[in-house]
């Protein structure tokens, strides 16, 4: 009786790791393909005065999604191991792909709008979906090479800081992680955006470009990088709660 037990709590427990895994992975991968379509299709401008000096703050719509991958990887890290981490970034690396792959097939099916319709703005069937198309291909490629690096470098730095440790002080492998990775994503993002398709970005030719680009890097970052910080006590209750409900041991 006492085995029949303890086989239908090690199920039970089973089953429970497996749908908080899968929450977990669902949350970063519906965001990283929301952020991905939304990606560079509007840009918000949060610029505030301090005194007498301008601050600019200007956001993609699609960075409002982006932190919370951040929060899911590193539940995932903390929980199941930087294997199941890195599997989860490599799935979101599909992702991107098949998005591509779809976004290319849906253009190159008939009717096919000519290159006038496209350069001189004209009106024509699928108008808001090659709109979009174009957005998204700038979006996703560059997005793409900076999602990688920086999630890798995430979860990398994430479990480097866990061994230095020891498995303790969680706010300093969730902060210090994602402050680098962070960086690199926005970086890599808007450069790669630039290089590729700069009619992408909100630039003014009466302004210095590279100032520009440096206050859309700062911007994207500070966001992040604040959001980041927010999350510590979430992150830190959150993992808390879940090593009881999931009856994982303190390492």
């Amino acid at each position: 009786m006492k085995a029949l037990f303890q086989k239908e709590h090690a199920n039970s427990i089973t089953r429970r790791r497996e749908t908080v895994f899968l929450l977990l992975a669902g949350i970063f991968l519906g965001s990283l393909v929301m952020l991905n379509i939304l990606g560079i299709s509007k840009f918000i401008d949060l610029s505030f005065s301090l005194g007498s000096v301008e601050v600019p703050f200007v956001l993609a719509v699609g960075v409002l999604p982006y932190p919370i991958t951040f929060l899911c990887t590193d539940f995932i890290s903390e929980l199941y191991g930087k294997k199941r981490a890195n599997l989860v970034v490599f799935v979101g690396l599909l992702l991107n792909l098949w998005l591509l792959l779809v976004m290319w097939l849906g253009g190159a099916l008939p009717p096919v709008p000519t290159q006038e319709m496209l350069s001189e703005g004209q009106s024509f069937n699928g108008e808001i979906f090659y709109k979009v198309k174009n957005l998204t291909f700038s979006a996703t490629f560059a997005s793409m090479i900076a999602y990688l690096s920086a999630q890798f470098i995430d979860v990398h730095i994430f479990h480097y800081l866990k061994n230095k440790t020891k498995g303790k002080h969680l706010w300093i492998r969730n902060n210090g992680s994602t402050m680098i990775s962070q960086l690199v994503d926005s970086s890599a993002v808007i450069l790669i955006t630039y290089l590729y398709s700069k009619d992408a970005l909100p630039l003014s030719e009466d302004q210095d470009t590279f100032s520009q680009l440096l206050q859309l890097i700062f911007s994207g970052y500070i966001f992040k990088f604040s959001m980041a910080f927010l999350d510590t006590l979430p992150f830190i209750f959150g993992t808390r709660f879940l090593r009881k409900y999931l009856d994982f041991q303190e390492e």
